[in-house]
């Protein structure tokens, strides 16, 4: 699959949810925006800030019409411990094979300690209304990244 760019529709996916059941991306067609957002892993330091910061935003982005969906490798039980500790107000989903990363593009091979491994790349993808990819932020720098993701969403109005 070749590599998902601005303007292209939104590659629909479920996967189980921190909230209970399932989530789909489709059943937010017509009804909100999207900020999806892919992260390495519960419980470490750059994670934990960037969940705490799309926290601290959650009101002012559903103001601005969007809901937001964490996605990491972990699953629901450390979901569920990450959110209690940090109280997170919404929903983690849980991609333990890699398919909805792999699906994104951002389950790609990091270096780290001078060994090579798979993870995914911290990256932020917000959909519109009708499913359509209008931004993408790869490779996030978590300090002011809800600012500009926040400010984004305002301007898709």
């Amino acid at each position: 699959m070749s590599e998902l760019k601005e303007g292209m529709e939104a590659p629909d996916f479920e996967l189980p949810s921190s909230a209970g059941g399932t989530v789909k991306l489709s059943s937010f067609r017509g009804k909100s925006h999207v900020v999806l957002y892919f992260y390495p892993k519960d419980m470490t330091p750059g994670c934990t800030k960037e969940a705490c910061s799309f926290r601290d935003f959650r009101g002012e982005l559903e103001a601005a019409g969007a809901v937001i969906l964490g996605v990491s490798n972990d699953d629901l039980t450390s979901h569920g411990k990450f959110i209690e500790a940090h109280g997170l107000n919404f929903p983690l989903l849980s991609d333990v094979d890699a398919t909805v990363s792999g699906l994104y593009g951002v389950y790609v091979e990091k270096e780290r300690d001078g060994k090579t491994r798979l993870g995914i790349e911290r990256t932020t993808f917000i959909i519109d209304r009708e499913g359509v990819l209008r931004k993408i932020f790869r490779k996030v720098k978590v300090d002011e990244h809800a600012d500009e993701v926040l400010a984004f969403v305002k301007s898709l109005g």
